[in-house]
């Protein structure tokens, strides 16, 4: 599929997905009004907002110079401040737009919806949607937190707080776009050839998946047990602005957290652990099949669609974890999807290792160029 012919599908993706998430950034506000806990109970009137409060466009209650003033010194504070908040907002929308547009021109491009790639390429639509949103935050994530006030006490912390505060409207945002992309990519297509598909010799493919998956497990394995993601969090120390990296390498470099059974019983741990084990089965089997499926193994293709893939094996593992919650009697209906899209971060850093791992065992194992075309 031509580039122009993929501009098309990825541009109204793109739209809308900045159009949907203004929408819901500007529905804070109703959630502020007096009838909504009438709605809502507090507790989920409270989730929401908190949700929503990473696209909202109006500044925090609170002040955002964080510091007491008086007079025409004070009012001039707040509004260099709340122009900072402003400004972090405009680039971090501008930033959702460019960041889904260039990964889902990618997914069109070289994961067409033609001869049975539709399904793939909508989850890989679906997932890249809370990547484009981790990116967003992150990049917006200096001006935002200037506008604070106090941007020089604590600053990575701060940051790795920011860059995990996409939340889950982004995944719900992504859902409903996703669809629609993909409806547009099969009008785009009209008219033009079917892009073929490649045969991809099954044990390359399969060596290539379990490189890829090896590499997602560090993470998911070995990083995030108990002591080694302490270790990870508190190593660090020293003087300056720059101090304190625990936090942020923790949201980079963590799929997960997990420990021993402890104190709490077998069955729930397994459940648990069992949710950890889909995350891999999930990525091993779509590395598999993702270079069968692109219309050319490229490095940034099999980067972006591993990416995907461990995005939504984690989707996948919270959702189920969603099935076997028993806090939405406590805490309400919406507090049970408050887990949604966590993690991000962290499969945007190793699902593209896992890609560059995946694609560097095909080509050593022949199965990248010796692939054949089925018609």
């Amino acid at each position: 599929m031509s580039y122009r012919r993929a501009l098309i599908p990825a541009v109204v993706g793109s739209l809308l997905l900045t159009v949907f998430l203004w929408w819901a950034g500007a529905s804070d506000l109703a959630l502020q009004l007096r009838g909504s806990t009438s709605v809502f109970d507090p507790q989920s009137a409270g989730e929401l907002r908190r949700w929503l409060t990473p696209w909202s466009y109006d500044p925090p209650a609170v002040p955002l110079s964080g510091g007491a003033g008086d007079g025409d010194s004070a009012l001039s504070g707040g509004g260099q401040y709340a122009g900072l908040y402003s400004t972090a907002m405009q680039i971090r929308f501008v930033a959702v737009f460019v960041f889904f547009l260039a990964g889902a021109l990618l997914l069109v491009r070289r994961l067409p919806p033609a001869r049975g790639r539709t399904p793939a390429t909508l989850l890989a639509l679906w997932a890249w949607g809370p990547v484009a949103g981790t990116l967003a935050v992150t990049v917006s994530a200096p001006w935002l937190i200037a506008s604070r006030g106090h941007g020089s006490f604590r600053v990575l912390p701060q940051l790795a707080s920011v860059v995990a505060s996409s939340g889950p409207v982004v995944v719900f945002a992504a859902l409903v776009t996703a669809p629609l992309t993909v409806l547009v990519a099969h009008t785009a297509l009209k008219g033009t050839e079917p892009p073929p598909r490649r045969e991809v010799p099954p044990r390359a493919a399969r060596l290539a998946a379990s490189a890829g998956t090896a590499v997602v497990a560090l993470s998911l394995v070995l990083l995030s047990y108990e002591s080694v993601a302490a270790r990870i969090q508190t190593s660090f120390d020293g003087g300056g602005l720059l101090s304190e990296p625990g936090d942020l390498l923790r949201t980079w470099l963590l799929l997960g957290g997990w420990s021993g059974p402890g104190t709490a019983p077998l069955g729930d741990w397994l459940l648990y652990r069992a949710a950890d084990v889909l995350v891999l089965t999930v990525v091993w089997w779509a590395l598999r099949l993702l270079p069968g499926l692109l219309t050319r193994p490229t490095v940034p293709a099999m980067a972006v669609g591993a990416v995907c893939a461990t995005v939504l094996g984690l989707l996948a593992s919270q959702v189920l974890h969603m099935a076997v919650d028993d806090t939405s009697a406590v805490w309400g209906p919406v507090y049970v999807f408050s887990h949604l899209g966590e993690g991000v971060p962290a499969a945007l850093t190793f699902g593209v290792l896992a890609g560059l791992v995946s694609l560097a065992t095909l080509r050593l194992a022949g199965g990248s160029d010796s692939g054949t075309v089925v018609e």
